[in-house]
């Protein structure tokens, strides 16, 4: 164990009888004050909707009006503190938001990979448990006072363009596994205690998100066109999941307009779709200042009450920033707004803020209320973060194969880079203070003898000063291991890439030094976002490739646990890794997923572009081998029509696709048995991709990814994999009206190098009126 680990523990053990000796005052509703214990909203044994419709009963506009921001006013004579609602958790407890402090009896807490390495994991058990684990921080924090209970966290847009700078905080390119990802974290964070809210999480930025800062264009002015197939197709899908199969707390609406509109501002987003189609149960709030931004940046309208008023009749809950408790008490004065209005978005806030106990009077008594600082940044927690970062790396490449490196062959490695030795770098943004770091330098150093050499000041890499010496240090040793690639300086949040290469000379370096090596060279990535690595991959003198994205605290000793082969990397790409001329003349505001032939666009995403590729979505290989059987799976599947429905034939079956609409869906799924044989000489852990590929027609994407199951398999033997099919959810596609469909006909599943045909077929019950 590390000495600073040591510390950090030690802290915290001399903060549990720090913490455990004052009591949380209660957010609401002491028992020791008399002037509202009495009251209805504080009768913990009434319906949560009665309490909370007797609360907005007893307090005037200014009050309500006060209770708009995300910095709430507190009100006195009703008992009620202020409260900050703004605190983050991506992967983490974070520091980001004003609502979360670090000190004290809580120096940290455990910092995870960032969401992109774990997403690489495709395992959804492991992240619910890493929500939980979250949870559990932050539960504890709250009970210390340096914390709030409403994280808007997960990040849940699409990695739609390679160069974005917050690809890092989303968990992939395809819309179902991101809202996968959603579904079980956020199930991870809110805990299963019934109506009841561990912590409240929030999916965000709603929607069509996913430009920052590109060749003059930012996120408070960009307007994206987006079609009805693609919004439905592609854009609506994590959130839809997020709300429906998650059901999450809250959503943020971003800053960007859509198709004309300011996300914060569009009713048929926010209460149209959100509330109205998807049932929120929960409060959506405005990514920082988005109101704002659009009445003065993007001037959507002409006055501040306007903007005010607009924001709370799309269905705009609460404001992060100042904007509504300046401007909405006016906009109620000229009559641009109604109180009843504001009552709505209150019952939405305070509901919440019910479900997670806050007017219960004295937290000690909730189901939470005995997590303190020993709850925080515990040794299984720190394992788990371990183990998230090893199940995120991926082995890109192992041509010899170099890898494992071997403790009796390799006994002192070069390591170089710029990224050889970093901290914070390994937690990648949106983190908070970790409990502790291993970097790739102290990770490697438990297994060999290491002889360290930078490289590069950093990793713009202007200047090749170091590179003598680090050719020097890969001549001397039995190995070399060059650790480089991205941090916050290239991509970011506000920074969006311009290209995909390695910065500066870090390319130049990397060829120097394996052409330099006497042993075998293995180039370690660290990044957000996909990089154009051809030449190394086509270098025979570089062996092996490992991408670690952003690994997390512990992140040095999941990379040498790696190349040591004390784990067998499982982990594939959630993203297409592109050449650099795929971005050379494709700017990342055009928003069409599709491919055009007529102008040469090129598509995006695995489901649509086709054209060549560094490493596909899904890429990753292991120091073993595995073999796909098919057990069983049907060859033709029956899909039963709701005859009742008032609806054309020709509308229901137009082109051989039947909206979904006016298919029975309950129940309609059907299994594939897989079986996963390790033919090679080491336990490892698959990652189990199933495509389907639908029949040929210009809605469908290429193939689209509609199950992944993980499976540990010793050396030698075999595995039988279960896995269900859901056909409306995942084999239909979507029409250019945005009306999703079921094509029928031949579906081709993908798993592996084996392809299996299930027909679908449709099956009329009762007849259908024109």
């Amino acid at each position: 164990m590390p000495a600073s680990l040591v510390f950090i523990l030690l802290v915290l053990f001399l903060g549990v009888s720090q913490q455990t000796s004052e009591a949380l005052d209660p957010f609401a509703c002491d028992p020791e004050d008399g002037t509202s214990r009495n009251f209805p909203f504080c009768q913990v044994k009434l319906p949560i909707q009665s309490r909370v419709s007797d609360l907005i009963g007893r307090m005037t506009l200014q009050e309500k009006v006060g209770l708009l921001v995300n910095d709430a006013a507190a009100v006195p004579r009703l008992g009620i503190k202020g409260y900050e609602w703004w605190s983050e958790a991506l992967h983490g407890v974070s520091n980001v938001g004003p609502g979360t402090q670090f000190g004290g009896a809580f120096p940290g807490a455990t910092s995870f990979p960032q969401v992109i390495t774990t997403a690489a994991s495709f395992n959804a058990t492991l992240w619910e448990a890493i929500g939980r684990v979250v949870s559990d921080e932050a539960r504890a924090m709250f009970n210390g006072g340096v914390a709030g209970l409403t994280y808007w966290s997960p990040n849940v847009n699409i990695f739609r363009d390679p160069r974005w700078g917050r690809g890092q905080e989303t968990p992939c390119e395809d819309p179902v596994v991101v809202g996968k990802y959603a579904a079980s974290y956020v199930r991870g964070l809110q805990g299963n205690d019934g109506d009841r809210l561990k912590v409240a999480a929030c999916c965000k930025h709603f929607t069509a998100y996913d430009l920052d800062n590109w060749n003059g264009v930012d996120r408070f002015h960009f307007n994206a066109q987006v079609s009805k197939q693609d919004m439905e197709d592609t854009f609506d899908v994590p959130f839809r999941m997020c709300v429906k199969e998650g059901k999450v707390a809250s959503v943020m609406c971003s800053y960007n307009q859509v198709n004309g509109i300011p996300t914060c501002a569009d009713p048929k987003l926010l209460k149209k779709t959100v509330r109205g189609q998807w049932k929120l149960d929960g409060y959506i709030v405005s990514d920082c200042d988005s109101v704002g931004v659009y009445y003065s940046q993007q001037h959507y309208t002409t006055t501040p009450e306007e903007a005010a008023a607009d924001a709370i009749k799309a269905g705009l809950d609460l404001d992060c920033g100042p904007f509504l408790v300046q401007h909405t008490e006016d906009a109620v004065k000229k009559g641009l707004l109604n109180e009843a209005e504001i009552n709505n978005a209150l019952l939405n806030t305070l509901t919440v803020q019910m479900r997670l106990g806050m007017f219960d009077g004295e937290p000690s008594s909730k189901p939470y209320g005995n997590l303190g600082p020993k709850d925080v940044c515990t040794p299984a927690h720190q394992e788990l973060a371990l183990e998230a970062a090893r199940q995120g790396i991926v082995l890109l490449k192992n041509h010899g194969p170099p890898l494992p490196l071997s403790t009796r062959h390799h006994q002192s490695v070069a390591i170089i880079g710029p990224n050889s030795n970093v901290t914070v770098t390994m937690i990648g943004n949106y983190a908070g203070v970790a409990c502790g770091y291993t970097t790739p330098l102290q990770g490697i150093g438990r297994y060999a003898k290491t002889i360290y050499q930078q490289g590069c000041a950093d990793v713009a890499c202007v200047s090749d000063q170091q590179f003598d010496a680090a050719m020097d240090a890969a001549r001397q040793a039995d190995a070399t291991v060059l650790v480089m690639g991205l941090d916050q300086s290239i991509e970011a949040e506000s920074r969006d890439r311009t290209e995909l290469l390695l910065p500066g000379r870090q390319q130049e370096l990397i060829s120097k030094v394996a052409a330099a090596s006497r042993g075998p060279t293995i180039l370690v990535l660290m990044s957000g976002g996909p990089i154009d690595v051809s030449f190394a991959e086509n270098d025979p003198k570089i062996g092996g490739i490992v991408w670690a994205g952003y690994p997390g605290q512990a992140g040095g000793a999941a990379i040498s646990d790696v190349l040591f082969g004390t784990t067998n990397p499982g982990g594939k790409l959630p993203m297409t890794w592109y050449p650099q001329d795929y971005v050379t003349n494709l700017p990342m505001t055009n928003m069409a997923m599709r491919p055009s032939k007529s102008n040469g666009y090129p598509g995006r995403t695995y489901r649509f572009y086709k054209g060549k590729v560094v490493y596909p979505f899904g890429h990753g290989i292991s120091y073993t081998n595995f073999v796909h059987t098919i057990a069983s799976a049907p060859t033709m599947v029956s899909v039963p029509l709701d005859g009742h429905r008032q609806a054309s034939r020709n509308a229901t079956i137009s082109g051989k696709a039947i909206r979904v609409t006016h298919a029975r869906c309950n129940r309609l799924s059907f299994g594939v048995q897989v079986d996963v044989k390790n033919t090679g000489s080491m336990d490892g852990t698959h990652t189990l991709l199933v495509y389907s590929k639908p029949p040929a027609g210009h809605w469908a994407p290429l193939k689209q990814l509609v199950a992944f199951e993980k499976v540990h398999v010793a050396a030698g033997t075999q595995q039988r994999v279960g896995i269900n099919v859901h056909v409306c959810k995942f084999l239909s596609v979507v029409d250019r009206s945005g009306i999703r469909r079921i094509p029928m006909g031949a579906h081709s599943l993908h798993i592996g190098d084996v392809k299996h045909s299930v027909s679908l077929q449709a099956s009329i019950l009762g007849v259908i009126k024109s």
